[in-house]
Formats: C-alpha cells, sequence, structure tokens
C-alpha cells in the first residue's frame, strides 16, 4: 500500500509534456534551431548515459527561454522533471536496445522501433514541417542537416536506422579490387553524398546492426554502380550484408516495394548471425478498409482537373505510353504512394456514384503506410501528402525490425557473458 501511495505521489507531481510546451512556447516550425533539439532529447533521455550529448545546449536554450519569456523562476532542470508523456507515442520506460533514426521523415522506423522495445537517443531530419509532424507525436524534435552534425555528437547505440534519397557516385576506373586495397576505399566514392554520412556515421559509432531502407530502383541505379558502392562501403567499414526488395502489400493495401538492407558488425557476430528476412503474410486487406466513411467533398477532383487528366492518359495512351491515372479497385490495392501526391492525387483515385473521382484524405494516407489512427496529423493536407507519400509502411518495417532486434538483443547477450566470464 505504502509503494502505491508513493507512486501515486511520485504521479501527481508528473509534469505533462503539453505543459511544459505551453511554457516553454515550444513551436516547430523553419526558424526552428537545434537549441530545442537539445532541449527534447535531453528530456527523453536524462535518466541514461545520453544525457551529456544535449545537457548543454539543452540548458543554454532553457535559460534563453527563461529570459526571453520572462518566465519566473530559475531555469532549472529539476523543475521540470519528471515528466509525463502526453504524447501518441511517448518513449518506453524500460527499453531492451537503443537506436538512432537518421534521414527520420515524420517517424515510421522510429515507430516500428519503438513499438519492438527500443529506445531512440538521436533523430535527425532536415525538413521542418516533418520535424512538426515528429515532435507531435513523439515529444522529441529532430536534429537538422545530417552533413553539418559530427558523428561525436551522436550517442552510442545499438541499431542505426537510416530511409536515406538515392544518389549516384562516380566510380570510373576504380575497380572493386583496387577499391578494397586503398586506405578508405570505397567510402571515398560517398563524398558528397547522404550515404556518406551514414557510412561515417557507422565507421565511428560502430553499432551492433543497422537497416536501411530505400527505393527498389537502389539496385539497378546508375546501372547498378550505386548499389555496388553501397554494398562494398558496408562490408569495407567491417558489416555482414543481408538485403531484399519487399512489398508493402503483405500489410496495406498499396504495392509498395522496398529494398531493405540490414547488416551486422562482423567483430562482434563473426559472420554467423541467424538472421533471416521474414516470411510475409498473405495480403489480405482491401483498399476499401481503409477509406473514411465520409470525406470532405474538397477530396473530390474538380471537373476541370478530372478532364485534364482523361484527356493526358488518352494522349500518352495513343502514343503507346503508359502515363495516365490510376483508378483503384475498391476491392484490391492501390499503386504506390508518391510525394507528388499532394499535386493531383493521379496515381490513387478513388471510384465515386454519381460524380467524378476523389483522392485519398491525409488519414487514409496514413492508414495505407500502416500508421494507427492515433497518429497525428499536425499539418496541411499539401504537407501531409508529401509526407506520407515519402514515409514508409511500418508494419513491414516492423516485421523486419523483430528479426534484426532478436538478433541484435541475443548478440549483446552473448557479449555480456563473455565479459561476465572473461572480464
Amino acid at each position: 500500500m505504502l509503494k502505491l501511495k508513493r507512486r501515486l505521489s511520485t504521479e501527481k507531481m508528473a509534469i505533462k509534456y503539453t505543459t511544459i510546451k505551453k511554457k516553454l512556447k515550444i513551436e516547430v516550425d523553419n526558424k526552428t534551431d537545434s537549441g530545442l533539439a537539445h532541449l527534447t532529447h535531453y528530456f527523453q533521455n536524462h535518466k541514461n548515459g545520453t544525457s551529456q550529448f544535449f545537457k548543454s545546449g539543452a540548458k543554454e536554450y532553457l535559460v534563453e527561454q527563461h529570459e526571453k519569456l520572462n518566465i519566473v523562476g530559475d531555469p532549472d532542470f529539476q523543475y521540470y522533471f519528471p515528466i509525463k508523456w502526453d504524447v501518441p507515442f511517448p518513449p518506453p520506460e524500460n527499453p531492451k536496445f537503443k537506436f538512432i533514426d537518421l534521414f527520420a521523415g515524420i517517424g515510421g522506423i522510429r515507430l516500428a522501433y519503438q513499438n519492438l522495445g527500443g529506445k531512440c537517443v538521436f533523430t535527425s531530419e532536415w525538413n521542418s514541417y516533418s520535424k512538426k509532424t515528429y515532435e507531435a507525436n513523439f515529444g522529441e524534435v529532430p536534429f537538422g542537416d545530417i552533413t553539418k552534425i559530427s558523428e561525436n555528437e551522436i550517442p552510442d547505440h545499438d541499431i542505426l536506422l537510416a530511409g536515406f534519397p538515392c544518389q549516384p557516385f562516380s566510380i570510373a576506373g576504380v575497380s572493386k579490387k583496387n577499391a578494397l586495397g586503398r586506405k578508405h576505399g570505397f567510402l571515398d566514392e560517398t563524398q558528397g553524398t547522404l550515404f556518406f554520412d551514414i557510412a561515417r556515421i557507422i565507421k565511428h559509432k560502430k553499432p551492433t546492426a543497422f537497416m536501411l531502407e530505400n527505393v527498389k530502383n537502389l539496385v539497378s541505379h546508375d546501372k547498378g554502380k550505386t548499389f555496388i558502392v553501397i554494398t562494398e562501403t558496408l562490408k569495407e567499414l567491417g558489416y555482414s550484408i543481408h538485403y531484399k526488395v519487399l512489398d508493402g502489400k503483405h500489410f496495406v493495401p498499396q504495392h509498395r516495394e522496398r529494398i531493405i538492407i540490414v547488416g551486422f558488425r562482423e567483430e562482434i557476430s563473426k559472420g554467423k548471425e541467424n538472421f533471416i528476412f521474414p516470411k510475409l503474410p498473405e495480403p489480405n486487406i482491401k483498399f476499401k478498409e481503409i477509406l473514411e466513411s465520409n470525406p470532405d467533398n474538397k477530396y473530390t477532383l474538380s471537373n476541370h482537373l478530372w478532364k485534364y487528366l482523361q484527356d493526358y492518359s488518352a494522349k500518352h495512351k495513343a502514343k503507346g505510353n503508359g502515363f495516365g491515372f490510376g483508378m483503384t479497385d475498391l476491392e484490391g490495392i492501390s499503386r504506390t504512394m508518391s510525394a507528388r501526391y499532394h499535386k493531383d492525387g493521379a496515381e490513387i483515385l478513388i471510384p465515386q456514384n454519381g460524380k467524378g473521382p476523389r483522392r485519398l484524405t491525409p488519414r487514409e494516407s496514413a492508414r495505407l503506410q500502416g500508421f494507427p489512427d492515433s497518429f497525428l496529423i499536425p499539418v496541411s493536407d499539401t504537407q501531409a501528402y508529401r509526407q506520407f507519400g515519402n514515409s514508409v509502411v511500418v508494419p513491414l518495417m516492423q516485421a523486419v525490425g523483430k528479426n534484426v532486434v532478436k538478433e541484435v538483443l541475443s548478440i549483446n547477450e552473448l557479449r555480456k557473458s563473455k565479459i561476465t566470464i572473461y572480464g
């Protein structure tokens, strides 16, 4: 009974994150700097060893806000703890592993790994609108441009996660044999690309594992050269590589193929990890199941736009091209949703009785990527379409992540036992 009273007393004393947001006027926009990222990262990590990476920046930001807003009381962290995380996806209380979230977008991969018991200790995303959505759901503001963040500023972690943009590399005159024989090898060839930032962080932090997500065409991009450089760089950094193209249609009613690259540090796993990609369930969700019952009429295409799309399709069909709109089979699955969906919704149109077709609503777009309805959408429709079009199929990431985490926990447990025996 005494323990229960103490626990209840502690809970009563906890300050809601939304209360802190209001007090400090925490708002994410295109003027948001790293101070807010430091503060929210410190708030979420003040009890673990990663707090040292954020405390100084967080303290500086807190002092600035107190002075700017004329807040009564000392700018001391003790007045802000403990925090009750009244956000849709709060940090886990007893995490099993740590991960970082690079090129984070709105947090689709984070959500998957957080569902598996992981604690995110660092996140980076350059787009201010995505940061706004991320903070609304996780209570943490991502740091900005990863190219300007030193690897020394990133905490240790078990798993590195990243859905990075696809860019070409220049490997003219560099054979695999020669590259592997050079001092820096393939890592040199990634200079100036965003993949280089992933590679330099892996090289410095040496996580047990990583999972990278990209478009299916990464394998054939630039006649296969891009994928060669990526895989050889990762091997050169000391990781055994596993990769596979997987389709989100096994979890959501959308044809969405993505390549997933998973790696394990050979120094630890000795290349003997038991990782395999999961066997995916048979697709059984129909497109109509993700639709809202009474969508606003504003999502119905105007007569002018609908005529334009039909004329455009007919013109290209006459030329033998496949360009055109996609009228979705309500009993089947849709085409791949892209970031351009906000322009006209052409790739995924929804038929309606007695009038022209409509586009997806933002909530339907979220469902099409496997986000739960509790996921907040605090941005305009245009930004929401861009965000979900750029995001991942969350349950697919979680299915792969389950096997990655299982292996990482096994490796970590083995390391602990060796330390106990030989330490």
